[in-house]
């Protein structure tokens, strides 16, 4: 017969102890560890089954096909993903609330009209997403909606269906009977993304999971959730802006250097095929504290507007403020700034921001930043024809960026006259262009080319 067997569970990071602990020695929470009754199956009555015997193979006669990638009819998620969803994969989605997960989803599901999709719900009912339909205008016969949060439930209902994709919002809401724990718990949600990842390997369906984050930003839930799913993406932006990026953190089936670019309207979001042009802000005239800088996010070129704000400070201690870009990097910036060129900033309130409410972590925008903080402090305009690409070591140096070709072509494509980079770069320069490379080595050199 089976006997029963306390174990104290931490609600926060799933340790398991025999007995109460005040502090968990994995996570260091305190109070977390809540006790819980498994049967545990006796030493004299139960058998251990044997294992399945494993034979090792040359990897030469391993035999294989070709993954089936699914379109998923958005151009954007496509290339995120590398190329479509391979079938069996688990994709885990996560961003902040409000940012656009279920929309992006709930959006795919419903133009895939060649293919069954199974949307369940666990947030919304099914008048709400209803309602979102009707919003994007998108109608289909082939999408499935079910709200509950039973995930043996939900794979039942798949079971019955076998649908060609399933949509699980969010993977926080599903509870499983089998686990005492309310929903959005540790053990909950290793215990409900284990059936479903099984499930989906073993009929090879793909699900896609919308994940909760933390005040931190991290993805809400067990650490070895990220582990155990195929695909990682973060959708990203200011809920103050109309566009968002999704990001890919981790794919077992294609590069995690790609990203997929959005804008939120009225009736869903819209892939942006072209972002640099959105991105740059129409000028009837030149003005200061503003340049234009060729950055690369994933393996996409994006020409973006840097603006900087210098004035005097009337605190005790200047203010540094950044949107769209590190604040410690910009301290460092201004100390190069004022410790080579003799620019001093040290008493002057800097104010930056990245234009479109974008985040970017490039270093090849160092030098637009300054050349911004620059232009500000002199109240000189750049010519909107310039285009800016280095890096900026602590000695003042302008260091090279990588991808070189593709910033300069990109830049050419926009009608840029002059693009800034390191003397560094020159050697890798092979090709002839239309456009004109300005090589310079130093912050010194930056500040000539400026106010000549």
């Amino acid at each position: 017969m089976a006997k029963e067997r306390k174990v104290f569970v931490c609600s926060n990071c799933g340790y398991q102890s025999s007995s109460y602990l005040g502090k968990c020695p994995e996570c260091s929470s305190w109070g977390t560890m809540e006790e819980k009754v498994t049967a545990a199956s006796s030493s004299t009555s139960a058998k251990r089954s044997e294992p399945i015997k494993q034979t090792a193979k040359p990897i030469s006669q391993i035999e294989y096909s070709e993954s089936h990638r699914l379109d998923l009819k958005d151009v954007e998620l496509n290339r995120v993903l590398g190329g479509g969803l391979v079938a069996g994969s688990v994709v885990l989605i996560g961003g902040e609330p409000g940012i656009g997960k279920s929309t992006l989803l709930l959006q795919v599901a419903l133009n895939c009209q060649s293919s069954k999709i199974l949307y369940v719900s666990g947030e919304e009912s099914l008048e709400q997403i209803k309602l979102r339909q009707l919003r994007m205008k998108i109608s289909s016969d082939t999408c499935l909606v079910l709200a509950s949060t039973d995930v043996d439930s939900v794979i039942d209902t798949a079971k019955e269906i076998l649908p060609n994709m399933i949509v699980i919002d969010s993977i926080q809401t599903m509870t499983s009977k089998e686990v005492d724990s309310f929903a959005g718990s540790i053990t909950q949600v290793r215990s409900c993304a284990d059936k479903l990842i099984d499930f989906a390997k073993y009929y090879n369906i793909p699900i896609l999971l919308v994940g909760h984050i933390t005040k931190d930003g991290t993805l809400a839930g067990p650490k070895i959730l990220e582990h155990m799913v195929d695909t990682v993406l973060q959708f990203e932006g200011d809920k103050n802006y109309g566009y968002r990026i999704l990001r890919s953190i981790k794919n077992r089936f294609g590069s995690t250097n790609e990203i997929g670019i959005y804008e939120m309207s009225s009736f869903g979001l819209i892939a942006v095929d072209n972002p640099s042009k959105v991105l740059l802000s129409q000028r009837e005239e030149s003005l200061s504290g503003v340049s234009i800088c060729a950055t690369l996010e994933g393996r996409r070129t994006i020409l973006i507007e840097t603006q900087a704000l210098v004035s005097p400070t009337y605190y005790s201690s200047p203010q540094r403020v950044s949107n769209g870009f590190d604040i410690r990097r910009l301290n460092m910036l201004l100390a190069v700034l004022e410790k080579k060129a003799g620019v001093k900033v040290s008493n002057k309130d800097v104010f930056l921001n990245i234009a479109g409410g974008l985040r970017v972590n490039d270093p090849a925008i160092d030098l637009s930043v300054l050349t911004s903080i620059i232009s500000s402090h002199q109240d000189i305009s750049v010519n909107d024809k310039y285009c800016f690409a280095a890096e900026v070591g602590l000695s003042g140096e302008i260091r090279p960026v990588p991808y070189i070709d593709r910033r300069i072509s990109e830049a050419q494509a926009m009608g840029f006259e002059k693009i800034f980079l390191s003397k560094y770069n020159k050697d890798g320069l092979f090709e002839k262009y239309k456009i004109q490379p300005v090589f310079i080595s130093s912050v010194n050199d930056l500040i000539e080319a400026l106010v000549k």
